[in-house]
C-alpha cells in the first residue's frame, strides 16, 4: 500500500480549563508550575528571545527551546532543536474559564516518519493538557508524562 503526503502533518489538541486565562498561561511560562504536569526541569521561564532547556529526567532526555514569540496571557510560539515549532493559543472564554490550544507542526522525514512524529506528539499534548487540567483545577499531579514509558525510565 501507497500513501502520499500532500502536506506535512499538523497537530492541534486543544481543552477547555476552567481557570482565568493568566493563571492557565503562567502554567506555562513558569517551570515551578510546568513541572507539576509536563517536563521535570527547566533552565529557565518562558520569556522572548531566551534559549531554554527542558529536562524529562526520568527518560534522561531534554531539549532545547528558542522561545521566538511571546503575548501575555494570549499566545507562545518556541520552535524546538529538531525545528518543529509548538504554539500555544490561550482564549479567555468566562471570567474563570481558557480555551488553551496547542499546534505542533513542521515535522520532517518521510511520509512514514513524519506521520508517526505526529502521532506522537498529539497524544503527548493530549497528555499535557490533561496534565495541566487535574492540576490546575483540583490540585492533582497525575504523573501522566512519568508513567506513560515506566520502562523507558533511566535508572
Amino acid at each position: 500500500m501507497s500513501i502520499t503526503l500532500n502536506h506535512p502533518p499538523v497537530v492541534k489538541t486543544e481543552m477547555l480549563i476552567r481557570k482565568p486565562v493568566n493563571e492557565v498561561f503562567q502554567a506555562f511560562v513558569d517551570p515551578e508550575i510546568t513541572t507539576k504536569f509536563w517536563f521535570t526541569k527547566s533552565s529557565d521561564t518562558v520569556v522572548e528571545g531566551r534559549t531554554i532547556r527542558w529536562d524529562w529526567e526520568m527518560y534522561g532526555v531534554s531539549d532545547e527551546i528558542q522561545v521566538k514569540r511571546v503575548v501575555e496571557n494570549e499566545y507562545i510560539l518556541v520552535e524546538s532543536s529538531d525545528g518543529t515549532e509548538i504554539e500555544w493559543t490561550f482564549q479567555a472564554r468566562k471570567e474563570s474559564e481558557t480555551m488553551v490550544s496547542i499546534q505542533h507542526s513542521g515535522f520532517t522525514g518521510n511520509g512514514d516518519e513524519m506521520v508517526n512524529t505526529a502521532l506522537d506528539s498529539m497524544g503527548g499534548y493530549t497528555m499535557v493538557l490533561c496534565g495541566l487540567k487535574a492540576f490546575l483545577e483540583y490540585s492533582v499531579t497525575l504523573h501522566l508524562v512519568e508513567d506513560k514509558a515506566p520502562d523507558a525510565h533511566v535508572k
